[in-house]
């Protein structure tokens, strides 16, 4: 059976939606970064994605092909991740979506090294006959943060944030933003096919003691 990143690590990817406190660590990413509203038609965000799954598919079904990557198990893709801040902004500025940095980001198994990561990337631009060059390869280490799930429309998460935040002050916490430190976001469905009350988002945001 096909290791399930979202079942193994439920404190990650399944939190309650009641906000708690996680300690994250290091987790090896494939990610593209870009500017600009995520909803733009024909937009750099949803190019992006088109990479990523590209390179992340290529990579899960190398089984299939004569490559061999060493230490390979067959994998579930994991939900699609987003780390999104704003010049100038502590946390984001929901009303202001055009002037949105982000890295979209899935992860990917520790079996996937540097040299497996281009041959991946070669690879699925070859096939899709289109330049993948974008994507890179991050490792990110969060650290303590505040967490919750968050079910609803985006446009709603802000009450979700000010839940967070109120409840990592009562713990004795602030919230910690840096240029390391980001609003982090994991999509726990497919937005284009369901509908906005059902979306379930993992919302993080990194804290410190007060």
């Amino acid at each position: 059976m096909a290791f399930d990143y979202k079942k193994e690590y439920k404190e990650f990817y399944l939190p309650p939606k009641k906000p708690m406190l996680v300690e994250v660590p290091a987790m090896t990413f494939i990610a593209v970064r870009g500017h600009g509203d995520p909803n733009e038609e024909g937009g750099a965000y949803k190019g992006a994605l088109e990479a990523l799954y590209g390179v992340a598919y290529t990579i899960k079904m190398s089984k299939k092909g004569d490559h061999r990557i060493e230490g390979y198990f067959d994998f579930v893709v994991p939900p699609l991740e987003g780390f999104w801040w704003q010049d100038g902004v502590l946390g984001v500025d929901y009303a202001r979506k055009e002037d949105f940095n982000w890295i979209s980001a899935i992860r990917v198994p520790e079996f996937v090294t540097r040299e497996e990561f281009e041959w991946a990337v070669a690879e699925a631009s070859a096939k899709k006959k289109r330049d993948f060059s974008m994507v890179e390869l991050l490792v990110i280490e969060e650290g303590l943060c505040v967490q919750c799930l968050h079910v609803g429309p985006y446009d709603d998460e802000p009450t979700t944030v000010e839940a967070m935040r109120a409840f990592a002050e009562e713990q004795g916490y602030v919230e910690d933003f840096s240029d390391e430190r980001l609003h982090h976001e994991i999509y726990l469905n497919d937005a284009r096919r369901t509908a906005p009350e059902k979306l379930k988002t993992v919302i993080r945001h990194p804290v410190r003691r007060a």
